[in-house]
């Protein structure tokens, strides 16, 4: 009976993080208590403010993020320092008073004193056997493999395991307790095997993700290093101007040099960070590792056992995060690499030289702003690809709008709004069975979509039909439409081919609160542009108020015009000579002043319809559609 208690005293004093036992053990709010080691590295993997426990995953506030602060289990402390005050009996002894033991046996799981060391060591069966001194047990630098006695059958190990109730037991309590259906049991050495194997497992996929992330971290390095040589070699370019230059030129320089410096030092701080959370989660795996894959104990309890499950299951949960996406530290070096410094080549000009920054199209660019005819001409432009993609239903697109993610919408009359990414890869189709005309956005995310028959409807983000009404011309009345959405008020504007007349709707539903003449044109295209509306009109474009008055036209005898709005704010208009399947893209002014061309006369594939599309990728890419084909024009800017 009292080397049962005293089994059973052993077990309660092992953490069931580390299984070991307690040091400085700390009281969680669920009243399980842990090392408080343990603790921190938990309190580490949580988030530093709170700690849920592994074995019940009741979560703990830490007051001040400090584990010191929660409460110690007195009691515990106490019994372990009184155990650590007792010395080791010998358990082989048959008298009532046991001499202290001075070694133990590993095979025999028996402290022994030296009496019963002696007559052990002259046991022929017993000279293989291993024997530690109880010095190095005490001073840790061996671990005891200890025995697990069932603590109803003291006798009895337990060599068996209950998988359906989680704990290890002995024969005798099998098949009193665990005989019933719903019960199964294997040896305890199998479950030992599969257990170990499982950590095993676990820790190789560990091995592995930090691999991936540790070259993410590499790859970072790469980038901050060439960003650090650009720095390097424009700084040198520039202090050999200023070697060559005069004393006055010393403001220029100090200017050119801070450009240097806040351009290239933002792309750097940018990567350290992205390096920092890398850094972060490898930390973050080694720590959870470190605590679940410990080969030297197996679980004993449930609580143990509990706790090993939810760690292993945290540890998954971590090492299932995505794989390092590439793109944002390569974005970074190309900002920071895009700096480059252009020295004066004239002998008798004053000026060491300017910067000039080299940007491609999908680094983010300024887009809050509206650009004026002075900044945008600052730009010169070339192509650096064409996508040519064949939309999944021929001679039917009807429309083409950004989306909020910033991909693109495709509707088509034959039924289905096609989403494409800026490099072309068709995404989904949504609303297959819906034939569209018009397709918008609210701020919300909600989309907006007119079918061929005039009837306005509301979706979800998610593409779910809401309950709202819209009182519309019908196709016979009205015959085409278009709709376009504007984003600040939320307003629905619907243009009729017919009645010559836009009707605005609120997203609410119902009627129309107000109502656009378009005198003497016809509104075959509509775009909300800052207030106003932006018409097409076969060879003209106008620029109107939402009274209907026209504030700028633009007209192009021979060309079919198609207009968006850019990501500048600026006006982009397609030229489209469909005879000659010719297509350029110029960029206007908000008041229809010419800013540049971009594309000039680039041949589209031949299609019967002259019915296209005109709109801007959040990315940069221009996303020309006709009836058959989505092209994707991908430009470089280089900005002086």
């Amino acid at each position: 009976m009292a080397e049962a208690l005293k089994t059973v005293i052993s077990q309660s004093t092992e953490c069931p993080v580390c299984l070991s036992t307690f040091t400085d053990p700390k009281i969680l709010s669920c009243s399980h208590t842990f090392c408080k080691t343990c603790l921190d590295n938990l309190l580490e993997c949580h988030g530093n403010c709170q700690i849920r426990c592994p074995v019940c995953r009741a979560v703990t506030q830490v007051p001040n993020q400090d584990v010191d602060r929660l409460q110690v289990n007195l009691a515990l402390k106490s019994l372990i320092e009184d155990m650590k005050g007792h010395p080791q009996i010998c358990t082989n002894c048959k008298s009532d008073e046991k001499p202290d033991a001075v070694v133990y046996c590993q095979d025999c799981g028996n402290y022994l004193c030296t009496s019963c060391f002696n007559t052990h060591s002259q046991w022929e069966g017993f000279i293989d056997h291993e024997v530690i001194a109880m010095s190095e047990i005490s001073s840790g630098k061996v671990s005891v493999r200890k025995y697990r006695k069932c603590r109803k059958h003291p006798k009895e190990d337990e060599g068996c395991f209950c998988s359906s109730c989680r704990r290890f037991t002995c024969f005798r309590c099998v098949v009193m307790e665990h005989k019933d259906e719903g019960h199964k049991v294997i040896e305890g050495a199998a479950y030992e095997d599969k257990h170990m194997k499982g950590i095993e497992e676990l820790k190789s996929k560990v091995d592995k993700k930090q691999l991936c992330f540790q070259k993410y971290i590499d790859f970072i390095d790469e980038q901050t290093k060439s960003v650090d040589n650009a720095k390097k070699q424009c700084t040198s370019d520039i202090n050999k101007a200023y070697d060559d230059a005069v004393r006055q030129l010393s403001e220029k320089r100090e200017s050119l040099l801070r450009e240097v410096k806040e351009t290239t030092e933002g792309a750097e701080e940018e990567l350290e960070s992205i390096k920092t959370t890398a850094k972060k989660y490898i930390n973050q795996l080694t720590t959870m590792a470190e605590m679940v894959t410990n080969k030297i104990k197996i679980p004993l309890d449930m609580d143990t056992l509990a706790a090993h499950d939810t760690l292993c299951e945290e540890l998954r949960e971590v090492f299932d995060q995505k794989d390092p996406d590439y793109e944002q530290p390569k974005k970074s070096g190309i900002k920071g690499k895009s700096i480059n410094f252009e020295r004066n080549a004239g002998v008798d000009e004053l000026g060491l030289g300017k910067i000039v920054h080299v940007v491609e199209k999908n680094v983010a660019l300024p887009t809050n702003k509206t650009f004026d005819e002075k900044d945008v001409s600052l730009c010169t432009n070339t192509i650096v690809n064409v996508k040519n993609v064949a939309l999944p239903a021929e001679s039917s697109m009807n429309v083409m709008v950004s989306t909020p993610d910033g991909r693109m919408a495709v509707g088509c009359n034959k039924g289905g709004i096609s989403i494409f990414s800026p490099d072309g890869q068709l995404q989904r189709t949504v609303l297959k069975d819906v034939k569209i005309y018009g397709v918008g956005f609210l701020s919300d995310g909600r989309c907006v979509v007119m079918d061929t028959s005039n009837n306005i409807t509301l979706y979800t983000p998610e593409y779910t039909q809401l309950n709202v009404m819209f009182k519309t011309v019908s196709r016979f009345e009205g015959w085409v439409s278009d709709l376009t959405v504007d984003g600040g008020d939320d307003l629905i504007y619907v243009g009729y081919w017919n009645v010559s007349k836009i009707l605005v709707f609120p997203a609410s539903g119902g009627q129309a609160v107000r109502e656009i003449p378009c005198n003497g044109y016809v509104p075959n295209q509509i775009t909300s542009y800052h207030g106003s509306l932006i018409t097409s009109s076969l060879d003209a474009i106008r620029l109107i108020d939402k009274q209907g008055a026209v504030q700028h036209e633009l007209t192009e005898p021979g060309s079919k015009l198609y207009a968006a709005v850019s990501q500048w704010n600026t006006i982009l208009i397609a030229k489209v000579k469909h005879d000659e399947g010719l297509v350029s893209i110029d960029e206007y002014t908000n008041e229809l002043r010419h800013i540049r061309n971009l594309l000039n006369d680039y041949k589209i594939e031949e299609t019967g319809i002259y019915w296209c599309y005109l709109q801007q990728y959040r990315s940069g890419e221009l996303a020309f559609c006709t009836s058959d084909r989505l092209y994707i024009f991908r430009l470089k800017y280089v900005m002086t």
